[in-house]
């Protein structure tokens, strides 16, 4: 890769294992790339020229920081929470953002998404009214089960499932732990396929760079359902740009959004799409990954050259993105872990050689401990292959094969794997 940014100082915001992709990608540009989280040993410091124990929400004192090592530029890694925070330190500094304070309003807090988006005709899941009182008159409206959720986290930190009165006050409890403005939700429960909208934007201009249909487990009872993969384009993409997309695009460009990456989350349900979740900024999914491989560039090196430049670079996305992949199928296998301490792993190694397989992203490896309080969030994922092919009959060869290959083992000789998904009914091949 050209080093045309050979010195140049970054700053980036949290050490996650997902954003240490994004720090090795600065790394390859001759970037010196400065870490700042506020756990030690997080992966992405691993990776960094520098690293720092500055908490990402700590604004003064990642000014401090900046104007310390004299960067020249701030960037997001892979962590809503940590969107706000960067947006003032960009503004304090008089650095390149892609967000404004605006924006962050909206995407910040579930609920104001939420109305936002129903402004424009994107609609939400259902939802109850209740406040932290917990008032009789507002649990009797309620049709169990429902998803109790934080306002401002995500990877299903704090989220529960509750069928009944008891179990909805002990979620609405672990809701507000999770909240660092102590505010919830609660949502009916959706069982029905579930869709993600991956958007690129440059200089303006909104791109739906992939939609896919994603599968989770409803394996852990109680729990948030686990993604265990996604396939991709989705079989409702057609309706999704016939009912919903140009409502979507008219939102993001009134609330002003002109570059960047954003994800949306929705489920589908007899004709209608239902918004739940977003994410302005890189996600620990990476669908980039599979963008990079049919697409052929790479929003974390746009990203980057924003944060230094003010500008993505040269990229036509106009022409260079499809949605439909240019005919291609591909997909995300997601392998998910059960409580207990990694023992032996068994599989990975043909990965290398498959040329199918574009990239394989691992999070954990022998040794070590999947606790409980991971189960139900992503923390418990272990690793992400990301798969391209020709046809989706390759696609589903590939798919159950890997399914097969990969085991993981406690020290007792347990299968630590949750059960995949259906690859065959989820390609439409089951007979």
């Amino acid at each position: 890769m050209e080093r045309e940014f050979e010195g140049k100082r970054l700053l980036i915001l949290g050490g996650n294992p997902e954003t240490k992709a994004l720090v090795e990608v600065a790394n390859s540009m001759g970037i010196k790339t400065i870490v700042s989280s506020a756990r030690h040993g997080d992966a992405a410091k691993e990776a960094a020229w520098k690293a720092y124990d500055v908490d990402g929400m700590d604004v003064p004192g990642l000014v401090a920081l900046a104007r310390k090592e004299q960067v020249d530029g701030v960037l997001v890694g892979v962590a809503d929470i940590l969107v706000p925070a960067y947006c003032k330190v960009c503004d304090v500094l008089n650095l390149p953002c892609y967000a404004t304070q605006e924006i962050v309003d909206v995407f910040s807090f579930k609920d104001v998404f939420k109305a936002t988006c129903e402004r424009y005709g994107v609609h939400g899941i259902p939802e109850y009214y209740l406040d932290a009182e917990l008032k009789p008159e507002d649990l009797e409206r309620i049709h169990y089960p429902v998803m109790v959720k934080p306002v401002d986290n995500g990877g299903g930190v704090g989220m529960t499932v509750c069928y009944n009165e008891e179990e909805l006050r002990k979620g609405v409890e672990t809701a507000l732990a999770a909240s660092y403005k102590k505010r919830f939700i609660v949502e009916r429960y959706m069982q029905c396929d579930d869709m993600g909208m991956y958007y690129t934007f440059k200089d303006g201009y909104c791109s739906a760079s992939c939609i896919y249909d994603r599968y989770a487990s409803d394996e852990q009872k109680r729990m948030s359902r686990v993604c265990l993969g996604g396939i991709y384009p989705s079989k409702h993409l057609e309706e999704y740009f016939c009912r919903m997309h140009d409502n979507v695009v008219r939102m993001f460009e009134n609330i002003g959004i002109r570059n960047g990456v954003l994800m949306l989350s929705a489920f589908y349900e007899n004709g209608e799409f239902y918004v739940y979740d977003t994410g302005f900024r890189l996600q620990g999914e990476a669908p980039h990954l599979l963008m990079k491989a049919v697409h052929g560039f790479d929003q974390r090196e746009m990203l980057v050259r924003f944060a230094l430049t003010g500008s993505e670079g040269d990229v036509d996305i106009r022409k260079e993105d499809d949605t439909r992949l240019r005919g291609k199928w591909a997909a995300t296998l997601w392998l998910d872990l059960k409580q207990g301490k990694i023992d032996r792993i068994e599989g990975l190694d043909e990965l290398a050689e498959d040329k199918r397989v574009v990239a394989n992203v691992q999070r954990l490896k022998e040794g070590d401990e999947v606790k409980k309080e991971w189960i139900g969030n992503e923390k418990q994922v272990f690793t992400r292959i990301y798969l391209v092919c020709e046809s989706k009959e390759e696609l589903a060869e590939t798919l159950k094969h890997y399914q097969n290959t990969v085991k993981v083992f406690d020290d007792e000789g347990n299968d630590m794997l949750l059960r995949g998904f259906e690859v065959d009914k989820a390609l439409g091949l089951s007979l």
